[in-house]
């Protein structure tokens, strides 16, 4: 997902987006890949079985935490969509 995802589905500003993502980027939770000028981002994929876990069990108990998103990146993104 992109940011202007993320802004989307947790109704939060890009600079706070941003700034989590950062963090979590550097204790290797999260990666980036830049296509142009967007980042994207995924779940690492060496993150430990046990954590995937704890993320699935949570969004699996917890439906209205994470209302579903559809990643813009398959077609035009957001990002570009708002330009």
């Amino acid at each position: 997902l992109c940011v202007c995802d993320l802004m989307e589905a947790l109704a939060l500003s890009q600079p706070k987006i941003s700034r989590h993502l950062a963090e979590l980027r550097k204790h290797d939770f999260v990666i980036g890949e830049r296509r142009g000028k967007w980042v994207y981002y995924q779940l690492h994929p060496a993150l430990p079985d046990w954590m995937r876990d704890i993320l699935l069990t949570t969004v699996k108990h917890n439906p209205a935490m994470l209302p579903p998103v559809e990643p813009t990146a398959l077609n035009q993104t957001c990002c570009e969509v708002k330009q």
